[in-house]
């Protein structure tokens, strides 16, 4: 089967990672792929915003499946239009991404369909927004509607600062997504990411993982993309799971059907464990960023053939094996992320962490320049490892993050904490 994965990131090098392994697979594409893609796969250059190329490339290399990793190229419809063409893909139509693509829409669906999430208002300018903010008062969570780059969402601790955070909005701060924002219910809790293959009527569960927003040690510091994150999350235990499916994931796929527009792909469900139970912070419409790279190292199935299966409507009877180890991913970022990553400074000792049993380091934000691996983003590298437990791939991670020579980089020394604690706590009891 030959299969055209589309994206740069290390969630790409992730899913090549993994397709590259099964004996299903003919010939895989990478488009643009990065230089970890280009040991798996053959890196292509195709405008993926130009659908009418892309189908062209998948009917000319008789490409059976493609895999769309980011969110914008669904955002803007590539999957309606391989499909119109004849092409099997993974990921959602234009109107089913929505639910990433749109903040607001996703909080009416809830709305609708009874799907527990934080108190809401849309807004289409800043004197009503600030008005309702403090009638509500803070902690309080700002979204811009639209497709942000991870960056469109301020949770405010004081109400100076969510003021402020609108008129970054309305003053153009996220381009187009910011032309409208949610005002949304501080939720408190513990985060924790889950995901769910869907095929428009079935959706199973596909794991779960932590994820590591802020930039810095302990938690502070700015939002990011996503600085680490370890899997699977403790917070989603068997009940937890079941109560997600079917209060949150059921009626969301009902939901979508109903309003004509089934959601067929890969559905992060970023959630918040509180008091009350599971509550929707937000969906995504592929896999998370840096959580794809946990997950990939823990799933046993053979991946293709699952995500063919997806693809062609038939995941009824799909069943997944996970490995026992846990996973966990640190990010080596370029000095300046998030605000202005350094790019072009020269990374060596890869290969070397590399060798390291359990370990595998996924090029994120790399170029390949005069022979030699670059910066090129501002997440640059996730050094991903397996181990029984959370301590032991934290350990290991890290043993390959010293073998990394870049002066230019920097990481955090804590992902994986909250799990550890909760690791130690269990062994301070058994031993008590």
């Amino acid at each position: 089967m030959n299969v055209l994965l589309i994206g740069s990131g290390g969630r790409e090098h992730a899913l090549a990672y993994k397709i590259s392994s099964s004996p299903l697979l003919g010939k895989l594409f990478c488009a643009p792929g990065n230089p970890g893609t280009l040991e798996l796969a053959d890196n292509i250059e195709l405008d993926v915003k130009n659908h009418k190329v892309v189908g062209e490339f998948c009917k000319n290399n008789a490409i059976q499946l493609v895999v769309i990793g980011p969110e914008a190229p669904l955002v803007d419809g590539l999957a309606d239009s391989l499909r119109n063409a004849g092409i099997l893909v993974v990921g959602p139509s234009k109107l089913a991404a929505r639910l990433e693509g749109s903040k607001g829409f996703t909080k009416d669906l809830c709305a609708k369909y009874n799907i527990p999430t934080g108190a809401y208002q849309r807004f289409k300018n800043a004197n009503d927004a600030k008005s309702y903010i403090e009638k509500k008062g803070a902690p309080i969570v700002i979204k811009a509607d639209g497709l942000a780059a991870g960056k469109g969402v301020t949770v405010a601790t004081t109400i100076k600062e969510a003021l402020e955070a609108v008129d970054a909005c309305f003053a153009g701060a996220f381009g187009k997504a910011g032309v409208e924002i949610v005002v949304e219910e501080f939720l408190d809790g513990e985060e924790a990411s889950f995901f769910c293959l869907c095929d428009g009527k079935t959706a199973i569960p596909f794991g779960s993982a932590q994820d590591h927003k802020r930039v810095s040690d302990g938690d502070k510091g700015a939002n990011t993309g996503g600085m680490g994150a370890y899997s699977p999350a403790p917070v989603m235990t068997e009940d937890m799971t079941k109560r997600v499916m079917n209060e949150i994931v059921e009626p969301t796929i009902r939901g979508m059907a109903d309003l004509g527009c089934p959601f067929s792909g890969v559905l992060f469900v970023g959630l918040m464990i509180t008091k009350k139970g599971p509550e929707l912070i937000e969906f995504n419409v592929r896999f998370g960023d840096p959580e794809c790279q946990v997950l990939m190292m823990r799933l046993k199935s053979d991946l293709l053939p699952v995500l063919y299966s997806l693809a062609k409507g038939n995941l009824e009877n799909v069943e997944l094996n996970w490995k026992t180890d846990k996973a966990l991913t640190v990010v080596m970022a370029a000095k300046g992320y998030p605000e202005a990553p350094q790019r072009g400074s020269i990374i060596s000792g890869i290969e070397k962490a590399d060798k390291l049993p359990d370990v595998k380091v996924f090029h994120a934000g790399t170029a390949l320049k005069d022979g030699k691996i670059i910066a090129n983003g501002g997440r640059v590298l996730n050094v991903t490892a397996t181990g029984k437990t959370v301590k032991e791939a934290q350990q290991k991670a890290y043993q390959a993050i010293k073998l990394i020579d870049w002066p230019e980089g920097f990481y955090r020394h804590d992902i994986g904490w909250r799990a550890i604690e909760r690791e130690e706590a269990a062994k301070n009891r058994l031993i008590g």
